[in-house]
């Protein structure tokens, strides 16, 4: 999801571009727009057959249901899924994308690796087996041929192997919540789980929540307006890939030229020209002002080092971080966002400047906590040898202090989770209601939908089987009291989980982008289970996990629904590459931890490591353990949990404005979505927001518009490309010079590298 797949990520659209256009015939067709939107080009006309909209011979893709006609063709080879290379490579790369994500979650901003960038390599590898091995027809032996056949050697690989090796690969990640707890536990708490806790604990986080998708296949799979659209352009390369072969060559030749350009690229701003991943002309030319100027201006418009400033006008070249999100994000999308900086930027100087929360005693981004006289405060100072708060000691030392940053983006995280219940709620009641009714009726007009009939459904006990075996795993590590987290509290986070997730599910599934609701969940742990961080930490991991492998899962079936994978094939593949990855971000989570723990203690990191996203999650579960006098009636933060109740209304107030004047529809605004992007960037680097706001320009408002056929052939493929080649040489870099493994090699000291900030604003 951000770095989970629930943050933020991209709603992507992608046109088919080698198909031929026959209006008469329900057949995979180019639109002209892609972006859930009816959305005309200045001058032309529509012409309109039916219900369908045309624009220069082109449909207009407006809803779900142009989607599954025009884009997502319904044919269906019934070529083998499960297959010894399937497996195979996606074992294989599951490795990959673990090792990369788990870097990240240790890097001043969480990524994950590109879903299309892992779909593209898997095809290269997979289609290198089926050229370079011998087929089993050349050999007489008739036990050799059975033998090769299961190798899958000489066979073509098909789509139906790509998608399952795919997931595979992608579902490493699905267990990354359980390791972050174990990460914490190491750094902030000077323990480490046991084995059996270790094992335990993370197949039941890593299981517990594909029982709901399983429950709510009906309502957040099955509908033609449940596009997942940030995975559409999956779904699209998977059908260019298999169905059109003649065009593939000149496609992956451009991806491979693509990805070695990034490749060489990444070695300047990620460690040779560090300045190249943040100039910025305010602070270039204060190089020489006052130390005071400087610090106001590094503030401001610094941002190319973890927790240094805004960022404002800040541009960064170091594609690690601006990433093809916005390749892919629709233009009207996108705007939410934009709406979201547009308050972010005041809203967190003003409250700087201000002092508010004696903001001014504390660094301007920092996820730590902090003392009253400004200093770190120690997780462990205020804690017994069980975990939990020592309030003798609490009241010797002083509660916990909050950097202004962390307490705004607390508090728009809230706001966005109210939101989006609401939003959901008022938008969409009538939709779901009809939803549910037509998969109980068999009536769902989708095409790929009835389609699917043909193959077995997965019978809804094995969904909760599974969900016994990872509640009875769960069970165990708390009896035996390793999280300080009660049994009946494991119960209610799993059961607050099943509440949220459907929400967070349709609007991952109609826009394309989530909202992080984990704040939710740390502010019930903490309200259940007063002075227990730790308790705090396990609750909102098994909620959230609920939450997100609802979203996961879900979006997985739908791309199984829309390539005709067999649901079975799709349950089973997703829980052996979720417990795969979940081992391995283990062994890496444990490795950078050791060898880096003190820079990753720091308050505020380097531009290399930064332990900014554990320490804010311990930071939360230490003061929402201390909920009542940190986030009480009487407390310094009561406007975090206001922040709830207010974002319940923001949609009722945007569905009044509505009402009175009906053209802002045209907007297509998202108030949990302007929330969140409204604060979402309370730490880490911000030197690649601005950047990130050219590229979406660049790709949505000028190449989409004006050369659309370069950009229906080659938007998502280069940025794809773009991703991995960057990824690909950060992995490297991690291990090689920037010290995951050990030793730490920094390149030598230059202007373009300088010791401080690498934009030079200090």
């Amino acid at each position: 999801m951000t770095g989970h797949v629930e943050g933020l990520s991209a709603r992507r659209t992608e046109k088919s571009d080698n198909i031929e256009i026959d209006p008469k015939k329900e057949a995979q067709a180019v639109p002209h727009e892609v972006d859930g939107a009816h959305e005309l080009d200045g001058e032309d006309c529509p012409s309109q057959e039916g219900d369908t909209h045309y624009v220069k011979g082109h449909p207009v893709i407006r809803n779900g249901a142009d989607v599954s006609k025009y884009i997502v063709s319904v044919r269906d080879d019934g070529d083998p899924a499960l297959t010894f290379r399937s497996i195979v490579l996606g074992s294989a790369f599951t490795a990959l994308s673990s090792v990369i994500t788990m870097l990240y979650t240790f890097k001043p901003i969480q990524m994950q690796v590109s879903a299309v960038f892992l779909q593209l390599l898997v095809y290269v590898f997979g289609e290198a087996w089926a050229l370079s091995t011998p087929r089993p027809e050349r050999f007489r032996s008739t036990g050799l041929q059975k033998v090769l056949r299961f190798l899958n050697f000489g066979q073509p690989f098909g789509i139906k192997e790509h998608v399952v090796a795919a997931l595979i690969a992608s579902s490493g990640n699905n267990g990354l919540n359980g390791v972050e707890v174990y990460a914490i536990e190491r750094l902030f708490y000077d323990r480490s789980v046991s084995a059996t806790t270790a094992v335990l604990g993370t197949f039941s986080m890593a299981l517990c929540g594909f029982v709901l998708a399983g429950v709510l296949r009906a309502l957040i799979v099955y509908p033609s307006e449940m596009v997942y659209w940030s995975t559409l352009p999956q779904v699209v390369l998977y059908q260019n890939l298999h169905f059109d072969r003649s065009a593939n060559k000149e496609r992956l030749a451009k991806f491979g030229w693509a990805l070695g350009l990034a490749a060489i690229w990444e070695l300047f701003p990620a460690y040779i020209v560090t300045w190249l991943s943040g100039f910025s002309v305010a602070c270039l030319a204060s190089m020489r002002a006052p130390q005071g100027t400087r610090t106001v201006l590094a503030t401001i418009f610094g941002g190319a080092s973890s927790n240094e400033g805004l960022g404002l006008l800040n541009f960064g070249l170091d594609w690690q971080y601006i990433q093809s999100t916005y390749l892919s994000l629709p233009l009207k999308q996108q705007l939410n966002t934009w709406i979201g900086y547009i308050i972010y930027y005041p809203s967190l100087l003003g409250l700087y400047y201000s002092n508010a929360w004696s903001a001014k005693s504390f660094p301007f981004m920092s996820t730590s906590l902090f003392l009253a006289n400004g200093t770190q405060m120690s997780t462990t100072s205020i804690l017994n040898d069980r975990g939990t708060v020592d309030y003798a000691k609490l009241q010797e030392i002083g509660l916990p202090y909050l950097t202004s940053s962390t307490v705004w983006g607390y508090f728009t995280a809230n706001l966005a989770i109210g939101a989006l219940i609401a939003h959901v709620l008022i938008f969409f009641t009538k939709d779901m209601r009809q939803s549910w009714t037509q998969a109980r009726t068999h009536t769902q007009p989708d095409p790929h939908y009835q389609a699917m009939r043909r193959y077995k459904e997965v019978p809804m006990w094995w969904y909760l089987a599974l969900f016994i075996l990872a509640f009875v795993a769960g069970l165990i590590v708390n009896i035996k009291g390793e999280t300080t987290l009660s049994v009946w509290g494991y119960i209610i986070a799993l059961l607050l989980g099943a509440f949220i997730a459907p929400f967070s599910c349709v609007l991952y599934g109609l826009y394309g982008v989530g909202v992080a609701t984990n704040q939710l969940s740390k502010m019930v742990g903490g309200a259940i289970h007063p002075g227990r961080p730790l308790a705090n930490l396990y609750f909102a991991s098994w909620s959230h996990q609920v939450i997100l492998l609802s979203v996961n899962l879900s979006n997985w079936l739908k791309i199984g629904q829309y390539t005709k994978v067999p649901h079975r094939t799709m349950f089973a593949t997703q829980i052996y590459g979720t417990l795969l990855g979940a081992g391995l971000n283990y062994a890496v989570m444990a490795t950078i931890v050791t060898n880096q723990r003190a820079i990753l203690l720091d308050p505020t990191g380097n531009s290399v490591w930064s332990g900014s996203n554990v320490q804010s999650l311990n930071s939360q579960a230490i003061t929402w353990a201390l909920a009542k006098e940190v986030y009480g009636p009487s407390g310094r933060y009561l406007l975090v949990p206001l922040g709830l109740l207010i974002g319940l209304t923001l949609p009722a107030f945007h569905w009044v404005l509505l009402r009175l004047f009906p053209r802002l529809r045209d907007i297509h605004l998202n108030t949990a979505i302007i929330a969140a992007s409204a604060g979402l960037y309370y730490y880490g680097t911000t030197a690649w927001i601005s950047s990130s706001i050219a590229v979406g320009l660049f790709s949505q408002f000028w190449l989409r518009r004006r050369m659309p056929a370069v950009y229906n052939k080659y938007n998502y493929l280069i940025g794809a490309a773009l991703d991995g080649g960057s990824q690909i040489v950060i992995f490297i870099l991690s291990f090689a010079v920037f010290g995951a493994s050990g030793k730490e090699r920094p390149f030598p000291t230059w202007w373009g590298n300088p010791q401080g900030h690498a934009d030079h604003c200090l």
